[in-house]
């Protein structure tokens, strides 16, 4: 997919990545980014800056999301691509009370899920759309110091391969993003990113050319840390070593660590 004249919607875009994301379509000729966040001061302030609309959106709402989606599809005509980029991060283990485990659910997966039963109906009626999901490496690998956070983010590629599999044939492409340490607000606390940074803090702006060029692909994974490739297949090849070497690596870097929303 090139952005040129097409229609987007970028959540979480108040900030970091989503924000990054939406200059950037701008910058390569969409027709109309619509950004969504939480928080309004923000959202505003990129509207202004970049002339992409805003709309307020709580995207563990449902009633949100769709407000969101249809607002776009009413002013705009279609949405070309999907950008379910908003998410959380919550520490800790089995221990994290239930109240945190159900918000990083909401906003990690049910978003995602939201979103497309929302815009799915025009796309596939169109025969034409695309969906980027927005999870991390550690959908693919594991997040050491955080539970809720490597179990929401396996189910947000779960869930985008599912679509890709299932809507694949119907004209619907999928993409799942799955960066490392990204300098964002969720990494601002860590010094060098912790344990996701092993392989360097990757600026937000330089994590957009691996998106555009995925997009242009149409390939399903967006690996802006290319070693995440090489991990991924070491787990596959030989998982009881991959979990071993995990180990070492979490005695390295610690049990805890990942920030709180």
């Amino acid at each position: 997919m090139k952005l040129k004249d097409k229609v987007a919607i970028v959540t979480g875009a108040g900030s970091g990545i989503g924000r990054a994301m939406a200059r950037r379509f701008i910058a390569e000729g969409a027709r109309q980014v619509v950004i969504a966040d939480l928080h309004a001061d923000s959202l505003e302030a990129l509207a202004k800056e970049t002339g992409a609309r805003a709309i307020r959106t709580d995207v563990a709402n449902e009633q949100d999301v769709i407000h969101l989606i249809k607002t776009t599809e009413q002013d705009y005509g279609q949405i070309d691509l999907l950008c379910n980029n908003a998410g959380i991060g919550v520490g800790g283990g089995p221990e994290t009370p239930n109240e945190d485990w159900q918000r990083i659910w909401e906003i990690n997966v049910m978003a995602h899920v939201y979103a497309t039963r929302a815009a799915l109906p025009d796309m596939l009626r169109r025969g034409a759309g695309y969906i980027l999901n927005t999870a991390s490496a550690a959908g693919l690998l594991t997040q050491i110091g955080s539970a809720p956070y490597a179990v929401t983010k396996h189910a947000a590629v779960a869930y985008a391969e599912w679509l890709a599999v299932t809507y694949g044939d119907r004209g619907i492409k999928v993409s799942a993003l799955c960066p490392q340490a990204v300098r964002t607000a969720m990494t601002a606390n860590i010094e060098g990113g912790g344990v996701a940074g092993v392989d360097g803090m990757m600026e937000p702006e330089q994590l957009c050319d691996s998106v555009i060029a995925t997009l242009d692909a149409e390939s399903f994974l967006v690996l802006p840390h290319k070693e995440v490739l090489t991990y991924m297949q070491r787990k596959a090849t030989d998982y009881d070593r991959w979990i071993k070497g995990m180990k070492r690596l979490q005695a390295a870097y610690g049990e805890g660590g990942f920030p709180a929303d």
